[in-house]
Order: structure tokens, then C-alpha cells, then sequence
């Protein structure tokens, strides 16, 4: 067995495990560790447990110490120096007509290195910015393209449910979402609807979808010939919620159709579903990217 601490370094972000080496520390505790990016302060998330050594990511790095207020001191000069950083970036980008945004910049803890996050839709030729920025700053620069998710996920904001972005809030990563899912729950496949701030599908399809996947099992696509109490017929539109199905028997007139839960009908010939034509994948296809 292993005993280990959780620590995370940034708001809403990975839990990475650490060796305590012999302390005992309270979950919010600050802590400065080692990481692969160099010398990195973060906050207890996970106090100390003991677990399989087979589940632990090795080497597993040991606790420096608990951060002192100088080091929190340094936290908040770095912030500081990150808003300056930002400003001297963005002119920098102008003057060199590059055609990116840059969405955040970060010193690591020990000054050692500044990254500097940004979107592009292409690849972009940064390097005369690199060292017209290292020329500034006199120490490491990184320059890392990040997905709109992320831009996302770093800046915050309020969704179109009134609540703050999940990726922002409570998710550490993001869960692959598609199409299929909005159409399985029956939603408007308008983009305006389905995509959130950042302009890809909404996280929250991910949440529901178990639920929607176990109930598709079990009810009649529509199309499908089935066997009522009342004869057989075709469903014509489904409630997955509540189970109800429209059908329209045979021999009834245009227009007329017939209401049962899915329990009472049983399937002679499944359908295919409502399918998608080839305009309307098209309109979809870039918000499934991540």
C-alpha cells in the first residue's frame, strides 16, 4: 500500500496524487510539490488515504512543504505580473499580425517559465513572437493553442441555463458529447439550442444519456410496425419519458392516430428512426470538435 494526497492546481481541474511524505494535511491545506512543469504550489482536495501501489502513477513525487505566507505572498504577485504579462502579450500579437487570440497567461510558481494559452483556427508561426517575448521577460516562454472548450473552461461565464459554465464550475475534464445524444433525447437539432458559449454541444447531453440509452432499448423507433390492443399500426412519434407512443393503425384516416404506452404494443418490424439529411449533418458536424 501507498499513502497519498490529492492536489489540485488549478479552480476546476485534475486531481494529481502526491507522496505526503510522513505529514498529515487537512483537505484546503496549500501545498508546494514538484511537478513535470517545475516547482508548483496547489490546494489539498484529498487528504491522506492509503491505496494500491498498482493504482498509483509512478514515479509519485513527495511533498516539499506546506506553503508559507511567503509563498502565497509570491501567488499573488505572480497574478499581478500575469495581467501585465497579458497586455505586453496582446500588443505583441498585433504588432506581428498574428492571427490568434490569446485567452490567459500563467507564471509557474517559481518564475521559472511563462505560458502563454491562446486559440487559433489553424496552425500559426509563433516563433519570432516567442523571442520577442523572451527578449521582454528574460526567461522560458511557452505558447500553448488550446480548444474553444477550454478558452471556455479558463474564462467562465453563464450558460443559456442561467447557471455558471459546468466546465468552469465542476467538471476537472470533458466528456466526448455528440449528435447522436441530442437526437436520442429528442431535442431541436437547431445548433443555437444544442451548443453552448464556446460553440460545441453542451456538456450537460452527457448527463442524461445513460438514462435515454436504457429507455431507447425498450421503445419502438419511430416508423416501426407494431401490434396494439386495436390492431397493428406504425409509430409516428415517441415520449421516451413518459412512455407514451402515437400510432397510426391501419385503415384509420389521414390524420387520425392513436395513443399507447409502450407496454402495450409489440414490436412486429422496428423502424429506423427519423434520419438526418445530408445538409443538416453538415450544419452539425463542427459542433461535435472539441
Amino acid at each position: 500500500m501507498a499513502e497519498i494526497i490529492g492536489v489540485r492546481f488549478r479552480n476546476v481541474g485534475k486531481i494529481y496524487y502526491f507522496d505526503p511524505d510522513g505529514a498529515s494535511l487537512r483537505q484546503g491545506d496549500r501545498v508546494i510539490v514538484e511537478t513535470s512543469r517545475g516547482v508548483e504550489c496547489g490546494e489539498v482536495m484529498m487528504i491522506n488515504r492509503e491505496i494500491d501501489e498498482e493504482s498509483v502513477p509512478q514515479p509519485l513525487k513527495k511533498l516539499i512543504r506546506l506553503a508559507t505566507k511567503e509563498d502565497l505572498a509570491r501567488i499573488a504577485e505572480n497574478a499581478a505580473k500575469e495581467k501585465t504579462a497579458y497586455q505586453i502579450c496582446a500588443r505583441k500579437i498585433e504588432a506581428h499580425k498574428l492571427d490568434m487570440k490569446l485567452v490567459s497567461v500563467e507564471y509557474t510558481f517559481d518564475n521559472s517559465k511563462i505560458l502563454f494559452y491562446f486559440t487559433a483556427d489553424g496552425r500559426i508561426d509563433f516563433r519570432e513572437l516567442v523571442k520577442d517575448l523572451a527578449s521582454v521577460f528574460r526567461t522560458r516562454i511557452e505558447l500553448r493553442q488550446i480548444g474553444v472548450r477550454d478558452e471556455a473552461k479558463m474564462l467562465g461565464g453563464i450558460g443559456i441555463c442561467g447557471r455558471p459554465f459546468c466546465c468552469a464550475s465542476f467538471l476537472s475534464g470533458f466528456q466526448p458529447v455528440s449528435i447522436k445524444m441530442a437526437k436520442e433525447q429528442g431535442l431541436s437539432l437547431n445548433p443555437v439550442k444544442i451548443s453552448g458559449a464556446c460553440g460545441r454541444l453542451m456538456c450537460c447531453l452527457k448527463y442524461e444519456q445513460e438514462a435515454y440509452t436504457d429507455l431507447l432499448r425498450n421503445t419502438p423507433p419511430i416508423g416501426s410496425l407494431v401490434s396494439t390492443p386495436e390492431g397493428r399500426g406504425v409509430v409516428t412519434e415517441v415520449n421516451l419519458l413518459t412512455g407514451m407512443l402515437h400510432v397510426r393503425l391501419d385503415g384509420a384516416a389521414e390524420g387520425v392516430l392513436k395513443t399507447f404506452h409502450v407496454k402495450q404494443l409489440r414490436v412486429l418490424r422496428p423502424g429506423k428512426g427519423k434520419r438526418l439529411s445530408q445538409e443538416e449533418l453538415e450544419k452539425l458536424k463542427n459542433l461535435e470538435k472539441g
